[in-house]
């Protein structure tokens, strides 16, 4: 069983959280919800989903994670204002532990310099910023690289799940 560890804030794209959240939870695996502040409801931008953090990122640290999943949406571009995610992000990362992204979660990698020298992809709109980060960006369903996922958008979700839990 892995620790999986997902960061979450408002406007979060729904199914991007909601269906690897379930997915990996029915696969046995432990799932936090990380969030700027402890048990703070965060809504998805769809309206659909609504979710309270399990932790805030000051309480936990990521020798506590096997893994991180960032959904898309606004979500990430609202975590990569916090410090505290950013640096959490950085040291899974910087430990080699998986970390999958989908969708607008490139740019809380950007922000964690997680993405120089890697192939991912992204949201189209993210592809600019991800090569001026030093990325290599990938039109495709899924790529991996080393310990990273990333896939594009809410129709790659299933690619994106089985990416993940091969992974696991």
């Amino acid at each position: 069983m892995a620790k999986v560890a997902f960061v979450l804030a408002d406007d979060f794209e729904d199914s991007e959280f909601k269906v690897p959240y379930d997915r990996i939870r029915e696969a046995g695996h432990q799932v936090t919800v990380v969030g700027m502040e402890a048990n703070k409801e965060v809504k998805g931008k769809r309206g659909k989903e609504t979710f309270t953090t399990d932790v805030g990122v000051k309480d936990v640290s990521a020798e506590d994670f096997d893994a991180l999943v960032i959904p898309g949406g606004y979500s990430p571009d609202k975590l990569r204002t916090d410090d505290g995610i950013v640096s959490f992000v950085q040291k899974i990362d910087g430990a080699d532990k998986l970390v999958a992204a989908i969708c607008h979660a490139g740019s809380l990698l950007i922000e964690a310099d997680a993405v120089r020298g890697r192939r991912l992809t992204s949201w189209p709109s993210v592809r600019t910023d991800l090569i001026n980060a030093g990325a290599k960006w990938e039109d495709a369903e899924v790529v991996e690289d080393g310990n990273l996922i990333t896939s594009r958008n809410p129709d790659d979700i299933p690619a994106f799940c089985e990416a993940i839990l091969e992974r696991l």
